[in-house]
């Protein structure tokens, strides 16, 4: 419910306070007061698009403050909590407009974006009037309207998960074909290229191991001989043979030396053991180098081939096993791919006939509840003097999508036997605003209420009678919720449960709007000013208290 509005510098509003109570609120006034100024303005600080030149002349800004109560599940405060601002049961919403046109806006106390007033507005105010290009005389809106109508939420659920199905079904399509598409591109040079990779069968770090072994023949070619010769030196016939022998002579001549040869021959062991273990260690490298030339020719053919493949892929030779992989993969995507497609494109067509099934039954459901609503609105045009009036909601073919196949368009007929169309285009101003109220009551009643409806000179083009049948369901409209209501009418005006007049004065040459709360003695004066102009007669203060009285 909208408690409060505080207007300050707007247009020719200069400081107005009002408070504003549940049920029906009326604000009268003479053409050109300022009661569209009021509007503006709470459009303005709810964040909707509307003229540009707000400010009031002379200030160097306007600012609108508006004050919401907020009960326990009211639709604004998961709004609040997606957008991460805080929930209390009060909710304030404040927006300034500087004279260069930048507008900031606070929801509680926190910056924010107009995006997020106008999120938040969609819950808390509903604005009906003859030039309402919001709500209901939108035609891309009545197919929501007539779901919310129905409460088919349970019926469209099914609808838009089939569709999501669907959906990706066609992308998995699209994808596997349009891949295929790009193999069979290049096929001759995939299996030539799998073919070539197979054949060679490269192998992780192989590339690095061939180099090694190849490096070490090569070495072994150019050393071998010089280690050969040095073995025979060492070996019996050189370095052994020789110490061999002077250990044998030494030995035989020591019985007769007194021990002085006692340590040469220790020493010569010794040179022995350690010239045994040198000649073991050249005789195990001669057995290392050993190789047959044919394994160098060999070794240096694999390394050439993979090095000579790496360059014609543009890869280093480490990397074709896993490009082996890749193109691999590839060819079998080809050779699978139409086996593959034709899964999908099966899975595509169970997908189209789970979609279809559960968008007929939507259909059906919303052409039920399109009869519901058409009779609903008939009872409720009989007492705003419409009984021989069609409302027609129909249901006709749309392109598919994730809410269905369905457009939705509310239409009328005046009168019996004339032509049908579209709402906003057949209907006069005042036929116009009776279809709104009806639509609204059968809305309201289908909703359960929660945001402020505001009618802005919804019964224009009405009086006598009809005006008060029509005010008589604002009034009833009213009850549990909060309904604001811009009148001309004196029967609806005297139906409110709150009034005020909205007046323009002029001092010093400023011309500012004014907004008064009426009590019940200015509002006979006000109701009797309605019925009779500038001239107030008895005759229309004694209309006027009728009218209050009821």
């Amino acid at each position: 419910m909208l408690r409060a509005l505080e207007i300050r510098d707007m247009l020719i509003i200069d400081r107005l306070d009002l408070g504003f109570q549940p049920g029906l609120n009326v604000l009268t006034g003479e053409t050109g007061a300022g009661k569209s100024i009021l509007l503006d303005s709470l459009g303005f600080v709810l964040g909707w698009r509307g003229r540009a030149d707000l400010v009031r002349r002379g200030a160097e800004q306007g600012e609108v403050t508006a004050v919401f109560d907020l009960p326990e599940g009211h639709a604004a405060r998961a709004v609040l909590e997606e957008a991460g601002l805080p929930v209390s049961d009060e909710l304030i919403l404040r927006r300034v407009n500087t004279v260069d046109g930048r507008k900031t806006g606070w929801i509680n106390d926190r910056r924010t974006s107009g995006e997020v007033l106008r999120r938040l507005s969609e819950t808390l105010v509903e604005l009906h009037g003859q030039h309402d290009d919001r709500g209901l005389l939108d035609p891309k809106g009545h197919r929501d309207i007539l779901d919310l109508y129905g409460d088919l939420e349970a019926v469209q659920a099914p609808v838009r998960a089939a569709w999501r199905a669907r959906s990706e079904a066609r992308r998995a399509l699209d994808k596997a074909r349009a891949a295929l598409a790009e193999v069979q591109a290049e096929e001759d040079f995939l299996r030539h290229a799998v073919a070539e990779l197979t054949k060679l069968d490269p192998q992780p770090g192989e590339e690095a191991e061939l180099d090694t072994r190849r490096r070490t023949m090569q070495s072994a070619e150019k050393i071998r001989d010089d280690i050969a010769q040095a073995s025979n030196a060492l070996g019996y016939d050189g370095a052994e043979g020789a110490m061999a022998s002077a250990l044998r002579w030494l030995d035989g001549a020591a019985e007769k030396a007194d021990g002085r040869l006692d340590a040469p021959l220790a020493a010569l062991a010794r040179a022995m053991a350690e010239l045994d273990e040198a000649a073991r260690g050249v005789a195990d490298c001669l057995d290392a180098l050993e190789f047959n030339p044919a394994d160098l020719e060999d070794c240096e053919e694999r390394l050439f081939a993979l090095r000579g493949l790496a360059r014609k892929h543009q890869v280093m030779p480490d990397e074709l096993p896993g490009l082996s992989a890749r193109l691999s993969a590839r060819l079998e995507a080809l050779d699978a791919g139409e086996a593959r497609i034709a899964d999908l494109a099966r899975a595509v067509q169970e997908a189209d006939a789970a979609y279809d099934v559960a968008a007929a039954a939507l259909t059906g459901a919303r052409r039920a509840a399109a009869e519901r609503l058409d009779a609903a609105v008939a009872r409720e045009l009989a007492p705003l003097k419409m009984e021989r009036a069609v409302f027609v909601t129909e249901v006709s073919e749309a392109p598919a999508g994730a809410d269905g196949r369905d457009a939705v368009q509310f239409t009328v007929a005046t009168n019996p036997g004339a032509p049908s169309g579209p709402l906003n285009k057949i209907a006069s101003g005042g036929e116009l605003s009776r279809f709104l109220l009806a639509l609204k009551v059968c809305l309201r009643l289908a909703q359960g209420g929660g945001a402020t409806m505001i009618f802005d000179e919804i019964d224009r083009g009405v009086g006598g009678a009809t005006a008060d049948a029509v005010g008589r369901r604002l009034k009833a409209l009213a009850e549990g919720g909060q309904v604001l209501v811009v009148t001309h009418s004196p029967q609806v005006a005297a139906l409110g449960g709150h009034h005020w007049r909205v007046e323009k004065r002029v001092s010093d040459e400023v011309t500012t709007s004014v907004v008064t709360p009426l009590g019940k003695a200015d509002r006979e004066a006000e109701i009797a000013r309605m019925l009779a102009g500038d001239t107030v007669t008895r005759e229309a203060r004694a209309a006027a208290r009728a009218l209050l009285e009821g």
